[in-house]
């Protein structure tokens, strides 16, 4: 559990946490490979959201499980890519949230991941927080905390943590 100081510092941001649905890139489960390659390409993204057509999250691809796909026994079959949908390649084991207010469970999915998805309690896809943005507040946190709150300073050099 965090401690209050440092999660109500962290929460002061949280309406910058958010990347909404609308301007992140994503994908479709019934696009082709085809298009799913263009865009990861396109964007320079290492994993991108993948919706249904009422944008509800279904899960994430991404070009190492496309190329996967496309690996034959001796050759690389380029034509998967047209004949395959997003839905048969995408990883569906994906952690989410449902706020961005929900900070120590974003903090251990971000141990793992560049990004978290966050949707609505229908599954609705709202957008994604980024590592990025929550590092920005972690910054913060860490020049200012001292600032704000009185902090007494403890020796550690006995504990294990010093170790």
């Amino acid at each position: 559990m965090l401690i209050k100081p440092v999660e109500e510092m962290l929460l002061r941001n949280a309406d910058h946490y958010l990347i909404p649905a609308d301007i992140v890139a994503n994908v479709q489960t019934d696009n082709n490979l085809y298009h799913a390659f263009l865009v990861l390409t396109k964007i320079k993204y290492s994993r991108i959201p993948v919706l249904d057509h009422a944008g509800h999250f279904e899960g994430l691809v991404s070009l190492p499980l496309i190329t996967e796909k496309m690996l034959g026994f001796d050759q690389l079959n380029t034509d998967i890519l047209m004949q395959c949908r997003v839905s048969e390649v995408m990883d569906t084991d994906i952690k989410t949230v449902q706020s961005v207010g929900d900070v120590e469970e974003t903090l251990h999915l971000m141990v793992d991941n560049p990004f978290v998805p966050v949707v609505d309690s229908a599954n609705m896809f709202e957008g994604i927080i980024t590592r990025r943005e929550f590092m920005k507040s972690f910054n913060f946190l860490t020049h200012e905390i001292g600032r704000q709150y009185d902090m007494i300073e403890k020796d550690f050099s006995n504990s294990s943590i010093a170790k």
